[in-house]
């Protein structure tokens, strides 16, 4: 019984929770937008390198039977 009250307690608080927390209040008209400056490119790069070299290092057999075809 008191499980059952347990996930109920639960299940309520996760999907009422987001409801009551999804209103935004509105900017202020003077407010400028801040762009995506080059850091952030820098870091979307990194990253796509990085998940490249790891799925060549991952997979070096594959690569090599492909090649010998």
């Amino acid at each position: 019984m008191k499980t059952t009250q347990l996930i109920l307690i639960i299940s309520l608080a996760v999907f009422l929770i987001p409801t009551l927390l999804h209103a935004q209040p509105d900017f202020i008209d003077d407010t400028t937008d801040v762009p995506i400056d080059g850091g952030l490119s820098l870091l979307v790069a990194a990253g796509i390198g990085y998940s490249a070299k790891k799925l060549r290092t991952i997979n070096p057999k594959n690569q090599s039977e492909k090649n010998s075809r």
